[in-house]
Order: structure tokens, then sequence, then C-alpha cells
């Protein structure tokens, strides 16, 4: 066994049933940030590009917010329903760091920058269900107990 087989064996054994619970908020808070940010692009399109860190284009950037609010929607639903979860939990935690370190802070450490909180927030939880997994309220589980 490697240590990544240890981990999820460690995970699978010691989740706490009302995890799920929190297991569900997260992935409707990512995939209601998916939605806000496929509805009204503009605001974030001009943050890339007022920070300008990638070197983006007026396209390309739309192109990164719109590939970014696809993984959101995706990742959330698979997130809430608890299937293949850490692979989702995965794909969001580069875009949780970048969203830290590139769109949140330029508003600087203030109590009041409430968005950078919650980023911080779902980050330390996408790592959480990274190491515990789905739980026993998932779909995941339940295809498991089926074979």
């Amino acid at each position: 066994m490697n240590v990544i087989q240890k981990v999820e064996h460690w995970g699978d054994a010691h989740h706490a049933k009302w995890l799920d619970v929190v297991r569900i908020v997260l992935g409707l808070i990512i995939f209601t940030k998916g939605i806000s940010l496929i509805s009204d692009t503009g605001p974030q399109q001009e943050l890339l590009l007022k920070n300008n860190v990638f070197g983006f284009s007026e396209m390309m950037s739309s192109v990164a917010i719109h590939l970014v609010a696809f993984a959101h929607l995706v990742g959330g639903i698979l997130i809430t329903i608890g299937l293949v979860t850490r692979f989702a939990v995965v794909i969001q935690i580069p875009i949780l760091i970048c969203a830290i370190l590139f769109v949140n802070i330029s508003n600087g450490f203030s109590g009041l920058n409430s968005e950078l909180w919650l980023s911080v927030i779902v980050l330390f939880l996408l790592v959480l269900f990274w190491v515990v997994g789905s739980g026993p309220f998932s779909v995941d589980q339940q295809m498991r107990r089926k074979r």
C-alpha cells in the first residue's frame, strides 16, 4: 500500500456522518459560485485584465472564466451528490489557490473582505474532503455496497 492508498483507507474508515452535511453544503457553495461566475463575467474579466498577472487578452480571460465556471458547476454537483468526490475536490483545489492568491488578496487582508475568508474556508474544506472522502451518504458509498 502506498501513501495515497493509506490516506484514502484511513479517511474512509474515520468519516463522521455529520461531515456529509458539510460536504453537501460545500458542493452547493461551489455550484452557486459557478452560477454567479457564468451569469456575470464582466467584473471577473475586468479584475483579470486589471491585475494582468497571467498576461491574458480579453478573449483568454473570458475563456478562463468560463472554464472555471464549468469546473465549479460540474465539481459542485459531483461533491454534493458524493460521486468521485476526491477527483472533484482535486480539480477545485488549484482554482481556489489561484482565487486566493491572485483575485481575493488584491482586496487586502481586512475583516471586510468576506470573499477572501470564504475562499480560505472552502479551500480548507476541499483539502479535508480530499483526505476523508465522500462518506456514508454518497453515491460512491452506494456503488461500493452494490459490489
